[in-house]
């Protein structure tokens, strides 16, 4: 090696020229390459230490500091104890001297290597470690040195890498604990003595008109005048050395609160300190200061005190996400939600000089953040814990909160704080599910808190849109009526005033553009509001039917009027005078009324059942008119968003309301006569799909409230037939000509047929797959020969995967909802015309070379396939032996060796029902052989498929995809509970050690460490089936199979291993074995080459 001066100037040059924008890539991986290699020569620390202490070259240092960070953490053991001590002299020696000057990233760098050596040595070879820190703490020169030194030591040691051994970590939590009253202590110290230093210099403010700051809440939650006073105090001004140490103090204080247990050694003086320094976040005094001066450097003292703020908020919410707290702990705790409570009264206070917004907004950004933060832990974690207080008043708080909540300065805050109401709500609910008996005393004392709430909110919806009118609405309350609801459905009712034709059509005669703006946030917030009603509509129904029914009646029947009437003067087609802002809101409000009236949906169900027997006429003119309201809607001339409102609406009255008059209402006729008829412009493809749905529902499902024989099947079967043979026409005609060739243009047009037909015929299949046999019935009856159509177009479009994947679309429904309806003859016909076509060469086809859309075709085969090995009984039986030799012998061979994910989730879940329907078609235990010997005898049959399908299962472990990985581990397990499946003979003696051995090496690897948990639980669910050999035979041999570690290793992790047969005991055994092999690993790797092991 060259001199040290010289090595120091050349890899100056060689930082300078490596970080200059002019050097190459290709340069730039020399010089890497180049760096890299000095760093791997034995002896090089010592250059390092010379750079360290010669250099003012910043790249050159954080180099040196990586050298020493690769020998500490990766060759350590292989450092002679002479080497390791003057490095464990030198370099803290070289942080005292130089600490001041270094920058401030070399400096908490270095301060991290010297933690990575008390990582590995301390206590045994570096006993003066956490001494030494703890001195730099106590010595008022150093304190900053010492609490960065203590907060890198609790970041590195409290939850070390995994470069460690199970047994030095353990070593090390234990050692810091021992450490931790003494730390926390000092913290306390310096804290305190800081705040008493400057509070005594700090100047009092004279008595103001609202110093009285404590009031009546104030003392109810601390309970003591005492403690208020405390909080009193005016905040002391800091010097800039005192800002620096407390923030690292906080900072400190924040890590070990992250760890630690909830103690005594957290003393009540610690959090009252605390909380003082929580107050900084909330003292507006000093950026006004800043802003009056106009001195940056004010401004910049002003953010350093937030950030006080900030930094104990932290250290708070730290405590408060804990949810396990020891018994000596919660009066602890009481206290801090009383000094917190404090906080947030004062920085919602009004006075004359702020409103509580302004305030607000004068606070740090991140401080607010905290507090929120701080409130929804309040409110998930402990606000059961805390309301049987006698003394915390709750209803006061959610005073505050509300203040706090809609006082917010931005929408991400106020939202946030939405997030705490809906917890508290929930809350609510499950207490009042809880205590049935005293539900009334809970609501009671609740009710005036959660109304106002609902009147705030709805306030603030309207707001939102509403930026002009913020001013005039902000005091306005609303009472149970909605009238700001009313205010804007009268503005809206009475547009039909200003409308007036002119040549082109309609035109509304409202142009001042004051008038415009008003009543688009007129318009706007009618469509939020009436978004709000349809939210209402579940508390409507059920129990409350009768009890709220006039209420649900007057929302209804406004809801009916309000869309008749949209729909009768067409606003949606009206010319208006801002045409961009103007029509979108009309049509946005007339959409939103349709989706309101939907939302009622179930309420008018019900309103059907409870009154069809005596006076119907109020329900039917309630539907009668909601169809005048549909029909005219229904028109490839109507915007989309309309048209689908419309036809969503007209789908739930068909089948959740299902009145028996619906067919004979002429708006109705009208429709169906527009969807059969053939010259009839074609609605989009998604509302053509909804009308027919809702139309075939009309004639399908059973109306409510009648009997069998009432039920008219035969004319609706007749009806039903018709209207399938009307929307299917052109679609049978193509059977005739599917087998000529086609030219281009043609077979676009054939496809779109296709495309159309079929999404709505699979559609309405779908929508009565849950029906009953009945309804079923007819709707196959209606479709037999569209079935029968698809299956002979199928062979002439397989080599089209767009048409294909449709057709299996169509055909998996089919499966799914009428297979009993098809017969088994032909159910048979359509599996094995299916086997014919996807041979090996066209699977190979579809899945390679076609691209996503062929790997859906083959998808949807696998499920079509699930569906039918899922059957009971054995009508299906006969095609096992083929679905599984097509699995394995030709799906299997293609996908296995891709690292696309693509068909594999749905072979293996193929496989998996094959399994789990069939277990019987395996493994054939007679009862008779149980009984007669006291243990059912195996008898295994196909014993070679079964054991590939294992194989194959076997090998998805040994790839990247997670998903795969986690679904396949559930479907072995889910087999091993219902079938016992580890405990089979075949996989105990011939499978059950290689599973286990290729769980543990993927846990060893590291691959899927997110499965950790589930993997540990299969790993002994697997070995507890023969937990001899587990420990006798396989784990002797897992070890001495182990690369990368010698036998004494391997004998410390035989040893190591306990002989526990309980889940928890034996997964953290598993995990300490995988921890500890990855760490032997790491070092012998590290060792120099020729080390010699002992």
């Amino acid at each position: 090696m060259a001199s040290e001066e010289a090595s120091l100037r050349a890899l100056e040059s060689l930082m300078t020229e490596f970080f200059h924008n002019c050097t190459t890539n290709e340069r730039k991986r020399e010089i890497e390459e180049l760096l890299n290699n000095f760093a791997q020569q034995i002896g090089a620390w010592r250059f390092c230490l010379y750079f360290l202490s010669s250099t003012r070259n910043d790249y050159v240092m954080m180099y040196s500091l990586t050298v020493f960070e690769n020998l500490i953490n990766k060759m350590w053991l292989g450092v002679p104890s002479q080497d390791k001590m003057e490095i464990r002299s030198c370099l803290p020696k070289l942080l005292l001297a130089h600490h001041k000057t270094l920058p401030y990233f070399i400096r908490n760098k270095l301060c991290k290597v010297i933690v990575d050596i008390g990582r590995q040595d301390w206590p045994m070879f570096y006993h003066d470690f956490f001494t030494n820190i703890l001195q730099l703490i106590q010595s008022p020169v150093t304190t900053p040195l010492g609490l960065i030194m203590l907060k890198t030591t609790s970041e590195e040691l409290a939850c070390p890498r995994e470069d460690l051994s199970v047994a030095r970590k353990e070593e090390l939590r234990k050692l810091l604990l021992d450490q931790v009253q003494t730390v926390l202590g000092l913290l306390t110290g310096i804290l305190e003595s800081i705040w008493d230093k400057h509070s005594a210099t700090a100047a009092t403010p004279p008595p103001s008109p609202t110093s009285g700051e404590s009031g009546d809440l104030l003392s109810s939650l601390l309970q003591s005048p005492s403690a208020a006073k405390l909080l009193n105090q005016p905040i002391p001004i800091l010097d800039t050395e005192s800002e620096c140490i407390c923030s690292l103090a906080l900072e400190c204080l924040a890590h070990l609160f992250s760890w630690i247990p909830l103690s005594t050694s957290i003393t009540p003086s610690l959090l009252t300190t605390i909380f003082h320094f929580a107050r900084f976040g909330c003292d507006t005094r000093v950026r006004k200061m800043s802003s009056v001066n106009g001195s940056s450097q004010n401004s910049v003292l002003g953010q350093e005190r937030g950030r006080l703020g900030v930094l104990a908020m932290s250290c708070i919410n730290e405590l408060m996400s804990k949810n396990c707290v020891p018994m000596e702990f919660e009066e602890y705790l009481l206290r801090m939600f009383q000094q917190t409570f404090y906080l947030l009264q004062k920085i919602t206070k009004e006075n004359n000089a702020h409103t509580v917004k302004s305030r607000l907004e004068e606070l740090d950004e991140s401080y607010i953040e905290k507090f929120t933060d701080f409130l929804r832990l309040f409110v998930s974690v402990h606000l059961r814990r805390i309301e049987s207080y006698s003394q915390f008043p709750v209803v006061e708080f959610l005073a505050l909160l509300f203040k706090y909540t809609f006082h917010q300065p931005t929408h991400e805050g106020y939202f946030s704080c939405l997030d705490i109401w809906t917890l508290f709500l929930d809350y609510l609910t499950s207490k009042i599910k809880s205590r049935l008996a005293d539900k009334e005393a809970v609501l009671n004392r609740y009710e005036d808190a959660l109304v106002l709430l609902l009147t705030e909110v709805l306030n603030r919806i309207q707001f939102r849109y509403n930026q002009a009118q913020l001013e005039e609405l902000d005091d306005e309350t609303l009472d149970d009526d909605f009238p700001v609801l009313q205010d804007n459905l009268e503005v809206y009712l009475g547009l039909q005033q200003f409308v007036v034709t002119s040549g082109t059509g309609h035109r509304l005669n409202i142009t001042a553009e004051n008038d415009c703006r008003r009543l688009h946030c007129s318009l706007r917030d009618l469509s939020s509001l009436l978004q709000a009603v349809g939210r209402l509509a579940e508390y409507f129904i059920g129990d409350v039917f009768a009890a709220r029914f006039n209420d649900a009646l007057t929302v209804v029947e406004r809801l009916v009027k309000v869309t008749l009437y949209g729909s009768q003067i067409k606003l949606y087609n009206i010319e208006t005078a801002v045409p961009s802002v103007l029509k979108p809101d009309l049509i946005d409000v007339h959409a939103q009324s349709l989706a309101a009236l939907q939302a009622y949906a179930h309420w008018l169900a019900q309103f059907y059942s409870e009154v069809h027997r005596q006076n119907p006429e109020q329900f039917i003119s309630l539907v009668s008119t909601t169809l005048e309201a549909i029909t005219p809607l229904i028109s490839s001339k109507v915007q989309e968003k309309l048209l689908l409102s419309a036809c969503h609406l007209l789908v739930s009255l068909a089948t959740t309301v299902r009145p028996v008059f619906l067919i004979s209402i002429p708006a109705v006729q009208k429709v169906f006569n527009r969807i059969t008829d053939t010259s009839a412009q074609q609605l989009p493809d998604k509302a053509q799909v909804l009308v027919c749905r809702a139309l075939s529902n009309v004639l399908l499902l059973p109306w409510p409230n009648l009997p069998e024989s009432e039920q008219q099947w035969a004319v609706r079967s007749t009806n039903h037939a018709s209207l399938i043979s009307a929307l299917t026409r052109e679609y049978r005609q193509l059977k005739s000509n599917a087998i000529l060739p086609q030219r281009k243009v043609q077979l676009e047009d054939t496809k779109v047929i296709i495309h159309q037909t079929l999404s709505v015929l699979e559609d309405i299949v779908e929508s009565i797959s849950g029906e009953s046999t009945k309804s079923r019935q007819i709707c196959y009856q209606s479709l037999q020969e569209s079935v029968q159509v698809s299956l002979a177009l199928f062979p002439a479009f397989i080599h089209q995967s767009d048409v294909t994947d449709e057709m299996l679309s169509f055909f998996l429904t089919l499966f799914q909802g009428l297979r009993v309806q098809m017969g088994v003859p032909f159910t048979e016909q359509i599996i094995q015309t299916f086997l014919n076509m996807f041979t090996r060469e066209q699977l190979a086809e579809s899945i390679l070379h076609e691209g996503s859309t062929g790997c859906r075709v083959v998808e949807k085969f696998l499920k079509i396939l699930q569906v039918v090995v899922q059957e009971p009984g054995q009508v299906f039986k006969p095609f096992l032996p083929s679905v599984i030799s097509l699995c394995m012998e030709q799906v299997y061979p293609i996908i296995a060796e891709r690292s696309s994910p693509d068909v594999k989730a749905e072979l293996f879940e193929l496989l998996f029902r094959v399994l789990h329907h069939n277990w019987r078609y395996f493994f054939k235990s007679s009862v008779l052989a149980s009984v007669q010997r006291g243990v059912a005898e195996e008898q295994m049959e196909n014993e070679a498929q079964f054991s590939a399908i294992m194989q194959a299962f076997g090998q998805s472990f040994l790839q990247p995809d997670i998903h795969l990985f986690k679904q396949n581990l559930f479907y072995l397990e889910t087999l091993n509970t219902k079938q016992k499946l580890y405990h089979k003979k075949i996989f105990r003696t011939t499978m059950l050690f290689q599973f286990v051995n290729v769980l543990l090496q993927v846990l060893v690897h590291k691959s899927h460490d997110l499965l950790q948990e589930e993997i540990g639980i299969a790993t002994y669910n697997m070995a507890s089936v023969d937990f001899d050999g587990f420990y006798s035979a396989f784990l002797p041999e897992f070890l001495a199979s182990c690369d990368g570690v010698d036998s004494n290793q391997k004998n410390v992790l035989g040893r190591n291993f306990k002989m526990d047969r309980d889940l928890p005991s034996f997964t953290q055994n598993v995990h300490r074995l995988v921890n500890d092999l990855r760490y032997y690993r790491l070092c012998n790797d590290s060792l120099p080459p020729g080390t010699v092991k002992l």
